[in-house]
């Protein structure tokens, strides 16, 4: 079972919601950008979606938003060809908003040249770029030109592990190495847990409850601390000692 949030729970999804609206709000009237690294598959698109959900309140017309991931993109297209696969609420919204995949002022970058051409937007953009822990892809070139204005704010919708820049930024770094330059961090971090696709402990837990007996089970996909924690949890629930997985670890089923 994995354990990435083994040892924390996430806000609530309306809480985490309302608090992204705040950062938009605020970066409107810092007249900064947003960027917000995120992983092509799952929370690029939740993303849109609560743009287009909340487009009117969060006054989102106002703002460029840029997808700058071609894979991101390909990706957006075939989740748009299959409506029929949304729940009730998110059908809902396609019916009431603009298109999350086809937002009016939505712009999908695919050429390296498209992508360099956002750094010269000083305001006023979303730049929405892969990879989700800023350990390569495009969204490093942004950071590069952005992390150093006081204006720009930073969205981390999910987890940062252990040696990436985005866990470096999470945690306060000042400085930052990007591309063999040492760049300075002045702008503000938002760490948006609640969007992230890993459940937390107490939804681990829940799943893990449903089986009767309990079974043994090893924790994977998991910082120590996280996998500690998890374990102690389901040690003092259930009675059973998880196993911690390590190289070399055998278990025979």
């Amino acid at each position: 079972m994995e354990s990435t949030y083994g040892n924390r729970n996430h806000r609530l999804r309306h809480d985490t919601v309302r608090e992204l609206g705040e950062i938009l709000d605020a970066a409107w009237e810092d007249r900064g950008n947003v960027l917000i690294p995120a992983f092509a598959v799952g929370r690029t698109q939740e993303l849109l979606y609560w743009f287009a959900r909340h487009w009117d309140d969060w006054d989102m017309g106002r703002w460029r938003i840029h997808l700058d991931s071609p894979m991101a993109s390909k990706v957006v297209q075939v989740y748009d060809r299959h409506h029929e696969l949304f729940d009730a609420e998110a059908r809902e919204v396609w019916r009431g908003t603009p298109n999350p995949f086809r937002l009016p002022n939505l712009r999908v970058t695919e050429s390296a040249e498209e992508s360099m051409a956002i750094n010269r937007l000083h305001s006023g953009a979303i730049i929405i770029a892969g990879n989700g822990m800023a350990s390569g892809g495009r969204i490093l070139h942004h950071m590069r030109q952005n992390l150093p204005r006081r204006q720009t704010r930073i969205v981390f919708v999910g987890y940062q592990a252990e040696g990436t820049i985005g866990r470096r930024l999470v945690e306060g770094a000042r400085w930052v190495r990007i591309h063999g330059h040492d760049v300075r961090v002045n702008a503000f971090r938002h760490t948006v847990g609640g969007l992230s696709a890993h459940a937390d402990q107490a939804a681990l837990l829940e799943w893990y409850g449903n089986f009767d007996p309990a079974p043994p089970v090893a924790l994977v996909h998991g910082e120590e601390l996280a996998r500690e924690a998890l374990a102690g949890e389901i040690h003092e629930r259930f009675g059973v000692e998880a196993m911690l997985a390590r190289p070399g670890l055998e278990l025979e089923v």
